[in-house]
């Protein structure tokens, strides 16, 4: 799942969480949150998260690609064959030793060039264990509101849009004649990129920073050329440690309240894009309480 906006009032963002959790109980064979720009080369990292009911391993994956993905090649794993053709790309343990245990997860990497029309592209997955077998091919219909083996979604995205995902985006309530706050959350890019600045009209400016230790004096810094978003990973922005600087603020930042952001981010290629973002003013359950911040 990935939310485009953050609407933000306490229960809805609990709603989301809940939602979340719901779907990733039943979703074991995913595409990794955040899709993918339209016409462009994407490798699908298929994670596998667990082997299929009462079973200890998986033993092989085939996946199907739909119309609107151009295979270029399929990446191989150490002792597992692979077979391919232009519409399936199949991966078979040599031997249970090879086999991926069901304690274990993994990724299943195909790459391949996108459609230009954006839109939700399905790949069907079956995953084949030492016992039985999951068919993760269920698609979206009317009435359908959670799939026992749903197929793995992509979202292939309008250019311009940010493949980014963002997660737990929170700012830092302030009391009357603060002038500073931070923006907090946790980023992920699929295909990679590079956070290189924000905007938002409650702050006259809005920075990338770092707090880290200089010698015995905690020290906070403009982060140069942007923050990395290296594909597949989580990047956490947290007090403390990287965050979003909001200085020169238009008026306090009161818990409930709600903040419009833009951020914007580079690919590999020097490609721009944004993602415009609703957050949230007042640390959520369980957020770390660092202390303020302090140029």
């Amino acid at each position: 799942m990935t939310y485009r906006t953050h609407h933000l009032s306490r229960f809805a963002n609990l709603a989301l969480v809940a939602l979340f959790a719901s779907t990733a109980a039943s979703a074991h064979v995913t595409l990794p949150p955040g899709g993918a720009t339209a016409g462009t080369d994407y490798d699908a990292a298929f994670r596998v998260g667990h082997a299929c009911k009462d079973a200890q391993a998986t033993t092989g994956i085939t996946v199907q690609l739909p119309e609107g993905f151009r295979l270029s090649e399929a990446q191989a794993r150490k002792g597992w064959t692979l077979a391919s053709n232009p519409r399936e790309v199949a991966w078979k343990a040599e031997s249970p030793a090879t086999a991926l245990p069901g304690a274990e997860r993994a990724e299943f990497i195909v790459r391949g060039k996108l459609t230009d029309q954006p839109g939700p592209l399905y790949f069907k997955v079956l995953q084949t264990c030492d016992k039985g077998s999951a068919d993760w091919a269920q698609l979206p219909g009317p009435g359908a509101d959670k799939q026992a083996f749903p197929a793995a979604r992509l979202d292939v995205l309008a250019p311009g849009v940010a493949a980014v995902d963002v997660r737990d985006a929170w700012v830092r309530q302030t009391v009357p004649g603060q002038s500073g706050t931070g923006a907090f959350m946790k980023l992920s890019a699929p295909s990679g990129a590079r956070l290189v600045g924000a905007s938002t009209p409650a702050a006259g400016v809005a920075e990338v920073h770092e707090m880290k230790m200089d010698g015995d004096t905690m020290r906070m810094r403009e982060v140069q050329g942007g923050l990395a978003l290296p594909p597949r990973q989580t990047v956490e922005l947290k007090p403390s440690g990287y965050h979003l600087m909001l200085m020169d603020l238009k008026q306090p930042m009161a818990k409930g309240a709600t903040v419009p952001m833009t951020l914007r981010f580079e690919d590999a290629k020097g490609v721009k894009s944004t993602l415009e973002l609703k957050v949230p003013v007042g640390a959520p359950e369980g957020a770390p309480a660092a202390g303020g911040h302090v140029h």
